[in-house]
């Protein structure tokens, strides 16, 4: 799944600045899209992301780029959404993450994939 056009180098971060403070982000991106790898057809979901930064924050227009880069590959649910938490957690070292991919129903089926770090 690993992509050097889709790898942590397009993600950034920056220094938290409340670092002594425990406190949760959270982001909703809802037009998340990716390739079914069997038929090449659209797959839509919302991805959520809560986490609790340590030294550093996910910087978000480098988080829209990177998730816009999935748009024309192919990509399983549950492949796609622990690659996403494996890229951030490889950026920003945070001290606990959830990712859920909410993928839109196809064929009858809805699919919701969360991940967590550690």
């Amino acid at each position: 799944m690993s992509d050097p056009q889709r790898t942590p180098a397009i993600l950034e971060s920056f220094v938290n600045p409340r670092p002594g403070r425990n406190y949760e982000i959270r982001f909703e991106c809802p037009e998340f899209t990716c390739l079914c790898p069997k038929t090449g057809q659209p797959d839509f979901a919302t991805i959520r992301i809560r986490y609790t930064p340590a030294a550093r924050c996910v910087e978000l227009k480098s988080l829209k780029l990177y998730l816009w880069s999935y748009r024309d590959k192919g990509a399983f649910h549950e492949a796609v959404t622990n690659q996403i938490l494996d890229d951030l957690v490889a950026v920003v070292d945070p001290l606990r993450m959830t990712v859920e991919g909410d993928f839109y129903v196809r064929g009858g089926i809805g699919t919701v994939v969360e991940v967590q770090h550690p």
